[in-house]
């Protein structure tokens, strides 16, 4: 870390707020050599922690900061390390809380954008989302205010980024903890004014879980992307070994990483059948009614819809 870098941070924070000029000579002091460390990254987090009113510059500067920190700080870029996760969640929570809409924006955008992270990182973004949909208020990043009294649109749009994020439980689809997380805060809400658009997501979410096709194969962990990308660079290794060990380990590996199509059902015919309702997730709807007591207007328009869906209205 430059002894510029750390003087502008030691005199924001001695100040208790950062001009846009000392925002830009951070940018230049710190990625002078094009990364982020791990001790210029705890300046930032202690900087805004610091601040009493961060201007735009500086929380976009912060997001992109640690961004580029816990996602490319270390191989392979675009993942986090289980080391990375637990330092950013320890950063977030140094006072005890979320503490400010940069720090929800943070979380949101590393899920939003990150190959894959570690299931610690996923299950904290979700507990920090539900916590600060239901009880967050202020001003949001993305646009609109946190309210909790009510579900607004602003927090429909952190919770479209978090559930549907390419790190994700399941990539561009909803898992199942996902969906219960949704009827979570819909019965915590059920009665308020809320936006339309949490209806909508509701639906689309509850209702992907149940009938959406998600490959089970669309995210590579990060020991396995470090494994490719070892191959890659070693013009050495016995290729046979490789994909013996390979075959082994994940045996539908071939087909996301080379290409090559599945040898079971084909597209089509695994869509067709993650749109069937089985037992099991009838059961599942079923018990996460129950649990609300009676059948609200968000259950009736995700019945209705499932009914439509399935040619059973």
């Amino acid at each position: 870390m430059s002894f510029e870098f750390a003087e502008i941070a030691r005199h924001a924070a001695a100040d208790r707020a950062i001009s846009a000029e000392e925002v830009l000579a951070l940018r230049g002091a710190g990625w002078a050599d094009g990364k982020m460390t791990r001790k210029e990254a705890e300046v930032v987090f202690a900087t805004e922690h610091a601040i009493d009113n961060p201007s735009r510059e500086w929380s976009d500067f912060f997001v992109e900061a640690i961004q580029n920190y816990v996602l490319n700080g270390s191989d392979p870029r675009g993942f986090a390390s289980h080391e990375e996760a637990q330092w950013l969640i320890g950063q977030v929570e140094i006072d005890g809380k979320v503490c400010s809409m940069t720090e929800l924006e943070l979380l949101t955008r590393i899920i939003e954008r990150a190959q894959n992270v570690p299931e610690t990182l996923k299950a904290y973004v979700l507990d920090v989302m539900v916590r600060e949909v239901l009880e967050g208020t202020g001003p949001t990043r993305c646009g609109g205010e946190l309210s909790d009294s009510h579900v607004s649109a602003a927090e429909c749009r952190i919770m479209r980024r978090v559930i549907f994020g390419q790190a994700s439980d399941r990539p561009a689809a909803v898992s199942r903890r996902e969906a219960e997380v949704l009827f979570r805060i819909k019965d915590a809400v059920a009665g308020a004014d809320n936006a339309p658009e949490f209806k909508r997501l509701f639906v689309q979410g509850v209702g992907n879980y149940l009938m959406g096709f998600a490959h089970g194969s669309t995210q590579l962990s990060r020991e396995r992307q470090l494994e490719l990308e070892a191959f890659i660079a070693d013009n050495k290794v016995r290729v046979g070994h490789f994909m013996g060990r390979m075959a082994k380990q994940a045996p539908n590996a071939f087909g996301v990483v080379f290409g090559k199509k599945d040898a079971g059902p084909d597209r089509a015919a695994q869509v067709a059948a993650a749109a069937e309702v089985t037992g099991a997730e009838k059961d599942w709807l079923e018990q996460q009614i129950a649990e609300s007591g009676d059948v609200d207007e968000y259950d009736q328009a995700l019945l209705e819809f499932i009914a439509e869906e399935t040619g059973e209205a």
